[in-house]
């Protein structure tokens, strides 16, 4: 099959990556520009710009594809995409807002030719539409987690399914855990999907249950004592690795990386210190945080107990 793919992170280099190796023809790729990144932050091209070079496979990198915003040269992305005659378009974290012309732009397949943009998303549809849906099914303590292929059109997530696959949720699982499961998982129901093109279709979602995955943002990070221990646990895991969780002692802002869920006596105040010997305690909204590995600014990362022994805490200590 004759494909143009748009993605750009790790998790939609996988789905290009199984396409490949099923031996779909992919003509075209659409990745985010490169970002700077690293120490130096030098420009670095995505994941997917990186695999479908090592592919010969030509890649643009357009700010937008926005009419509006640029309309000489969207026109001429608009007017490529369609010379490609392509049967499909696959997309998966690409980033960017695709307008009508872009999702129009493949031939189609299906039972009625009308699926020309197929979307993969991790989650199971309509839960978690939106930005960040790995993140928030982990913070709210979903059970399971899932992706949909869904027929792509112009609201956010609110296309026709074409096919799911779900998995339990982990009680140690995080962002980076989690997403590269999805990952495997989207590329091998896309792969699966593909061998009969011409029996799928579209099924309406469900207009009860939907949510929205809001982006992740700096101003979660900070730890609410006041919250229960469940969910400051769960919050850890969501944020790993961005934007990461942490607590104020004095001046120094301290990253927590991981933690366990305890219990705490019933009168101690959010934020108290319970435990500063063997691995830091705090007691929360309901029960207490136990903290196994730890970091300060510009430090590497450290178990609980020799980074007490660098840090010290005071049993008795409120921690704002």
């Amino acid at each position: 099959m004759r494909i143009i793919f748009a993605g750009t992170p790790d998790f939609a280099a996988e789905a290009l990556r199984a396409l490949l190796a099923a031996g779909h023809d992919v003509a075209l790729v659409l990745s985010q520009p490169d970002r700077p990144s690293g120490r130096g932050m030098k420009l670095t091209a995505s994941p997917v710009k990186t695999l479908a070079i090592e592919h010969g496979i030509e890649v643009l990198t357009p700010q937008t594809l926005s009419l509006k915003k640029a309309p000489e040269e969207s026109a001429a992305i608009h007017q490529k995409l369609r010379d490609v005659g392509a049967d499909l378009l696959v997309v998966a974290a690409y980033g960017l807002i695709l307008p009508q012309p872009v999702l129009d732009c493949a031939r189609g397949i299906g039972r009625d030719k009308d699926i020309r943009a197929i979307n993969i998303h991790a989650s199971i549809l309509p839960r978690w539409r939106g930005a960040a849906p790995i993140a928030r099914s982990i913070e709210a303590g979903d059970a399971e987690m899932g992706v949909t292929l869904m027929k792509m059109e112009l609201g956010l997530d609110t296309g026709p399914m074409i096919a799911m696959a779900k998995t339990p949720i982990a009680p140690d699982e995080t962002t980076v855990t989690l997403t590269e499961r999805m990952a495997r998982m989207g590329g091998e129901l896309l792969v699966d999907a593909l061998t009969h093109p011409d029996d799928l279709v579209g099924t309406p979602q469900p207009e009860e249950g939907v949510t929205y995955a809001e982006k992740l943002l700096k101003e979660e990070a900070r730890i609410k004592w006041t919250d229960s221990a469940a969910q400051i646990e769960r919050r850890l895991r969501a944020f790993t690795p961005f934007p990461g969780v942490f607590f104020m002692k004095g001046d120094v802002p301290v990253k927590i990386w991981k933690a366990e869920v305890v219990e705490a006596p019933a009168s101690a105040e959010p934020g108290t210190v319970l435990d500063a010997k063997g691995a830091l305690t705090v007691a929360c909204g309901e029960g207490a945080l136990r903290c196994l590995v730890l970091q300060k600014p510009g430090k590497p990362k450290t178990e609980s107990g020799p980074f007490l022994q660098s840090l010290p805490f005071a049993v008795g200590e409120v921690l704002a």
